[in-house]
């Protein structure tokens, strides 16, 4: 059985595939298509950057951890914080492993106590405010008007602070 087409029914066919590929929005697209090595060369770019983006958090997170447990940071606060609050005092001496100075006619007392901190207080011990945690030992000594603070840490870290006061006079 032959199946003669007219004219008319190739238009018709022909009207109705273009308006399909309006429809579906095929007619005015002229999208490229990815390629295989296109693809395999995006999942890599993808792949490596998330790898890099990983290396780095693991980074961060293990210099955190350091940081969290190392006590450098501490001592770096401790003596920059102990050197401002000498600053402008006169050295009264040293009794009992605590360094007493005076500061604007106020007694200050500094040193560590039965715990494992090291304290600023007033010259009767009251009023305490904590400098530095963690300590397992102090030794605080006078040459002079040139004080040295030894301190060792549970960490096992040792650290000596030396601050030379003015002379009287």
């Amino acid at each position: 059985m032959v199946v003669i087409l007219s004219y008319y029914h190739i238009r018709r066919v022909s009207l109705l595939l273009k308006k399909t590929k309006r429809l579906l929005g095929l007619k005015d697209s002229r999208l490229k298509a990815f390629t295989l090595i296109e693809c395999l060369i995006a999942l890599l770019v993808i792949s490596g950057s998330l790898l890099v983006y990983q290396a780095l958090t693991k980074s961060l997170m293990v210099s955190e951890r350091y940081l969290a447990a190392n006590d450098q940071d501490n001592w770096l606060l401790f003596s920059q914080q102990l050197r401002a609050e000498l600053s402008g005092t006169t050295l009264q001496g040293i009794r009992n492993n605590r360094l007493y100075v005076e500061k604007d006619k106020k007694a200050l007392s500094f040193g560590q106590v039965k715990g494992h901190d090291f304290r600023k207080a007033a010259g009767n011990g009251r009023g305490y405010q904590p400098m530095l945690f963690g300590l397992s030992s102090s030794q605080i000594t006078a040459v002079g008007q040139q004080v040295i603070i030894k301190l060792k840490w549970q960490s096992g870290l040792e650290r000596t602070f030396i601050y030379a006061f003015q002379e009287k006079g």
